[in-house]
């Protein structure tokens, strides 16, 4: 992805989640400059991978295949692991209109995906097979705001504005926005993309970046490059 592209995203996205009355934490704004003057104060957020993340799963078509995520708190894995701290995280993300998420699970992450307003959130739903593959005959059993739902194997669950559903570990999923633009929020466990994240087919979970301009706000992906550790 170009980062001209990528700064026409965030601003877009901001708008489009200013628009439902939702506030992003402070930092939502902070300039790369701001960042790197305040990194003395900022290991919370660079650790935790909080903040901006856009991706095209480094299929180059964004409108087609792609997903922006904020991520706004995330806990330790290592809290996880011991059963105690924080144990949660939270994102806001935009899924466009016929825009997919790919097909993907997770290994540890249990999430709740809840469509905070918009368009319909449709996501295509498999059980995993005990190789962890998708099965491709048993039902998916899902909670959706406290009401058991079944799903057959590769079907979809549509979710209307204000409606969520409880994503399990191993359960199969890809989602995209129908009837326009979606806002989607997520509550989890702790959140790990660069490990948790199972896609059924051989794509990335980060952007290459053309640096064609500079960028106007830091993604997730850039901090390892502009807020190194000091040493």
């Amino acid at each position: 992805m170009k980062r001209s592209e990528i700064n026409t995203i965030i601003r877009e996205a901001d708008a489009f989640i200013r628009s439902f009355g939702f506030k992003l934490p402070p930092f939502a704004d902070w300039s790369p400059a701001e960042m790197q003057a305040r990194r003395d104060q900022i290991d919370a957020i660079v650790d935790a991978g909080l903040g901006w993340d856009i991706t095209d799963y480094g299929e180059g078509r964004f409108d087609a295949c792609g997903l922006v995520l904020f991520t706004i708190r995330n806990g330790d894995a290592a809290d996880l692991k011991r059963g105690g701290g924080m144990l949660y995280a939270e994102k806001i993300m935009i899924s466009r209109e016929d825009q997919l998420a790919p097909m993907h699970r997770h290994v540890v992450k249990a999430e709740d995906i809840i469509n905070r307003g918009g368009g319909e959130l449709v996501l295509e739903l498999w059980a995993s097979a005990e190789d962890g593959s998708m099965d491709p005959t048993a039902d998916v059993i899902a909670m959706t705001d406290g009401v058991k739902r079944t799903v057959p194997a590769g079907g979809k669950l549509r979710l209307g504005p204000g409606e969520s559903v409880t994503l399990l570990p191993g359960m199969w999923h890809a989602f995209w926005g129908e009837g326009g633009d979606v806002l989607i929020g997520e509550v989890s466990t702790v959140n790990d993309d660069v490990t948790d994240n199972v896609f059924k087919d051989p794509i990335g979970r980060f952007p290459d970046v053309e640096e064609d301009v500079a960028p106007e706000r830091l993604l997730v992906s850039d901090y390892a490059r502009y807020l190194p550790k000091a040493a």
